[in-house]
């Protein structure tokens, strides 16, 4: 950025250096004026003296000047280029980083279209800030005062009369930002919320087809894109009139310069090269005052999109790491809720007061209705949340005070809608472990019963699985996740439905997998069915309570008889 800088400020010299050659041509070789005296040095006697090699020197001088012109803006271009491309990447890496490292809460709350968009789109904010235009304004400001200097020596009046119009530019420039500044943060909401009508269509298009909501979702996004195609219009215009307002102002104070320069040059105060000089000066002055103002006005949108990427960035999580956490390198899997309740933000209830223990290795079973908390409760055995009350023990420690890294390291978690990334099968196994060899990869998919299917594969483990794994079948998804389980060989299981959305031949496929998996791991199985709970340890089912969150009901052994039963 420094050398940027620096790179833009040689156009000071080079826009000082541009009317020269007309000078000399108009004043030395058309008329008998020497040349100005800074040249005098550098131009041979020879040629002063020859009205006819002035000309080609100033001939030359011209095409010399464009050259090095052309030769500053390609280097200028590339550099800034390179830069704000950088500078944008490292925002949009700590921006990413930080989203990551946001609770679930927070995403589940704002959802993940707004959070994309700050990071795609706002963080190009912070290019035009510390590119585009601050250093452009810092070499604006150079050169209008270099340009005032030089030209102020040659005819004051008209350096005065010619920069007169300043506070008209400063003023117009002090009104459109009042006015638009909260505009442009209005625009960014909706267009954040279009793209948040993109994502739902696109990621559930399963069920637009089967529903033949084609033509209402496209009404939908046309409808959202409008809106913002208004505000941009209403934007435009704003910036239409700042520049019309500008225009007029820095023609009419040309005219006025034109004007008196005239009336200088019929009372001989100035030389007509001296007025064409000036004149090429303030033509140029009057850029870099444009420039200090436009960039001042176009500030105004970035501001507002930085302000939303650091809003996202200012965001502190709300699952933190205490200082000076514990370590923990393998847990023994004793797990303990004590009086734990939880409730979202600004929500009620989910779970109150609920109380209970496991030894190393007890496999537990969680049943209830729907919405009643028992995904909620592994979210916080896993530290996704942090309760509102009570606290969740492992091997007697706070939760609270372990590494963050650490405490994830101990849980294998099989969820009922495996999330599978687009890459192989190979790289979706190996997600916990990247470092694990074909082998190993090829170890845990035979325990998870996924090998058979895996070589039957176009490519076996190298085949793609596409977007979120859709390229296969669910029961094939879940065995993949749970080959990842058996790679990462975690003390401690979270198997969240596992076997709701398949068949049943599928399903025995997978609670033969599974059961060789919960070998001695402290286990905690979500169900719908009781007969998946069947060879489960202890089992809570989950009930409302009296506040309308989910309690448990009873604790107790159960068995291939009381699942009969039930």
């Amino acid at each position: 950025m420094i050398g940027l800088f620096l790179l833009g400020l040689l156009s000071t010299p080079l826009a000082l250096l541009g009317p020269v050659p007309l000078k000399i041509a108009v004043d030395s070789v058309l008329g008998t004026d020497p040349v100005p005296g800074v040249l005098q040095p550098i131009i041979p006697t020879g040629v002063q003296a020859s009205p006819d090699r002035l000309l080609v020197f100033a001939a030359a001088l011209m095409v010399v000047l464009a050259l090095l012109v052309q030769l500053h803006s390609v280097a200028l271009s590339y550099l800034r280029s390179y830069t704000s491309e950088k500078v944008v990447l490292e925002f949009r890496g700590r921006l990413f980083r930080h989203a990551q490292r946001l609770s679930l809460a927070y995403h589940d709350r704002i959802g993940t279209s707004d959070a994309i968009y700050r990071i795609q789109y706002d963080t190009n904010a912070i290019q035009y800030i510390a590119i585009d235009g601050v250093i452009p304004f810092v070499s604006a400001v150079v050169t209008l005062v270099a340009m005032f200097w030089v030209s102020a020596r040659i005819d004051l009046l008209l350096v005065l009369a010619a920069v007169s119009i300043t506070p008209l530019l400063l003023l117009y420039t002090a009104v459109y930002r009042r006015h638009v500044r909260h505009k442009y943060s209005e625009l960014a909401r909706i267009e954040s919320s279009g793209l948040s009508v993109v994502q739902e269509v696109l990621t559930s298009l399963r069920v637009v087809k089967a529903f033949g909501q084609e033509d209402r979702e496209q009404e939908r996004f046309v409808r959202h894109y409008e809106r913002g195609l208004m505000a941009r219009l209403r934007l435009l215009l704003a910036d239409g009139g700042l520049s019309t307002m500008t225009g007029l102002t820095t023609a009419a104070a040309t005219a006025a310069v034109l004007f008196l320069g005239v009336r200088h040059v019929q009372t001989g105060v100035l030389s007509l090269g001296d007025l064409l000089l000036v004149m090429a000066y303030l033509s140029q002055l009057h850029g870099p005052i444009t420039t200090v103002s436009s960039r001042a006005a176009g500030l105004q949108s970035m501001l507002a999109g930085a302000e939303r990427a650091m809003a996202l960035l200012d965001r502190m999580p709300d699952v933190v790491e205490r200082p000076n956490a514990k370590k923990i390198q393998r847990a023994r899997g004793d797990l303990a809720f004590q009086n734990v309740s939880f409730a979202y933000p600004d929500g009620p209830l989910v779970l109150e007061d609920v109380s209970f223990e496991l030894e190393a290795g007890t496999k537990l079973g969680i049943a209830g209705r729907t919405g009643i908390g028992k995904s909620t409760l592994v979210s916080l055995a896993t530290r996704f949340y942090d309760p509102t009350d009570g606290a969740v023990l492992l091997d007697g420690v706070d939760l609270r005070d372990y590494r963050l890294a650490d405490l994830r390291e101990q849980f294998g978690i099989v969820l009922q809608d495996s999330v599978l990334f687009s890459t192989t099968v190979a790289d979706n196994i190996a997600y916990a472990k990247p470092d694990a060899t074909l082998d190993e990869i090829e170890a845990a998919a035979r325990a998870a019963n996924a090998h058979d299917f895996i070589i039957r594969l176009e490519n076996g483990y190298d085949t793609p699985v596409g977007e979120r794994g859709l390229s296969l079948s669910g029961g094939e998804r879940q065995r993949i996740a749970l080959a990842r389980a058996f790679l990462k060989d975690a003390p401690i299981l979270i198997l969240d439905e596992p076997t709701s959305s398949v068949d049943v031949g599928t399903e025995s496929l997978i609670m033969d997998a599974m059961t060789r998996l919960m070998r001695g791991r402290t286990t905690i199985m979500i169900a719908h069915r009781l007969s998946t709970l069947e060879d489960c340890d202890q089992f809570l089912l989950l009930e409302r309570g009296p506040g309308s969150a989910g309690r448990i009901r009873r604790v107790e052994q159960l068995t291939g008889e009381l699942v009969r039963q039930s």
